[in-house]
């Protein structure tokens, strides 16, 4: 992974870019030495967020479980929409 200043991105940002959308290179942005953004590939970026997805997903029913184990009633979206008016 290659490692910018942010003085040098800016004066190269269109390159950077090329890199990343057709070289698929990760470009980390440095600011003092220290790491600060990154430039990647849309596929990348799409990949990232299925993770966050699915991640979320897992977070979720696994909150559905803990509360339902706890005896806790549920409320079938239908009757949520229809009582907020959506």
């Amino acid at each position: 992974m290659a490692k910018v200043d942010a003085i040098t991105a800016r004066a190269k940002f269109s390159e950077l870019v090329n890199r990343a959308a057709y070289g698929q290179e990760r470009v980390v942005l440095t600011r003092h030495g220290k790491p600060i953004a990154a430039v990647v590939s849309l596929a990348d970026l799409e990949a990232l967020e299925r993770l966050e997805d699915d991640r979320d997903a897992g977070l979720g029913a696994a909150a559905l479980k803990e509360w339902q184990s706890e005896g806790q009633p549920t409320i079938p979206w239908s009757t949520v929409k229809a009582e907020s008016g959506l």
